[in-house]
């Protein structure tokens, strides 16, 4: 049955306009750009590939539904301290938490509360707030299903990564829209695969961790990753 109120909580939480800092965030695109390896739709679109399923759907995925089904605060922490570990760029790390501990930000001015529980855990470790996990905490919130909640935190991965891309200048608006389109088409195939129980979080993305490993050598800079 179609469930109308999902639906547009999963639009709200989709949006781009949603004032959670995403774009302060490019995951790498930027420095890709600048050292030669992003010039065009193409290139966009197998980033966006490599990033869905070497990064999000092995990784940020994991932590997520893990993060969802924890019975409590001190669980969900337990999973923010295992994204920590699992990422080994130090500007990843940061970023992930900036990104997460924004979004966080967002739902305790809105009273969520598991979102304001948590943010009590948040302010007393550096390592907590990473956004998978927050993604989670949020989606509890706002009464997604474990699956919507996957959905939500796969597109806003494509949006966020398509839009870095419009505003380096590396694609227009049509072209964006054909690059949504490709995504969609890909992040729909992924999730009608579920993780097994006992997945661990894991990613390879090499040139993209390189590329944000090399964003504070950069003399100017649009993004935060």
């Amino acid at each position: 049955m179609f469930d109308r109120l999902q639906t547009l909580a999963l639009l709200q939480l989709g949006d781009s306009a949603y004032p959670a800092g995403g774009f302060a965030f490019s995951w790498g695109l930027e420095g890709l750009a600048a050292d030669g390896m992003l010039a065009n739709r193409s290139e966009l679109d197998r980033i966006i590939a490599d990033q869905l399923e070497r990064r999000w759907a092995s990784m940020d995925r994991v932590l997520l539904r893990q993060a969802f089904r924890a019975e409590d605060c001190v669980a969900i922490a337990r999973v923010d301290r295992l994204a920590d570990a699992a990422t080994p760029s130090a500007e990843m790390r940061e970023g992930s938490r900036r990104a997460g501990r924004a979004l966080l930000g967002v739902w305790f001015k809105l009273d969520g509360p598991l979102s304001v529980a948590y943010r009590g855990l948040v302010s007393s470790d550096t390592r907590l707030g990473h956004l998978a996990v927050v993604q989670a905490v949020v989606g509890r919130d706002a009464g997604l299903s474990l699956e919507a909640a996957e959905l939500v935190s796969g597109w806003t991965l494509v949006t966020g990564l398509v839009s870095a891309a419009v505003r380096l200048g590396i694609i227009g608006h049509i072209e964006a829209q054909r690059s949504q389109e490709a995504a969609r088409m890909l992040l729909a195939r992924l999730l009608e695969e579920t993780p097994p129980p006992d997945a661990l979080p894991a990613s390879f993305t090499p040139f993209i961790d390189i590329a944000v490993s090399r964003g504070p050598l950069r003399h100017i800079r649009m993004f935060t990753t």
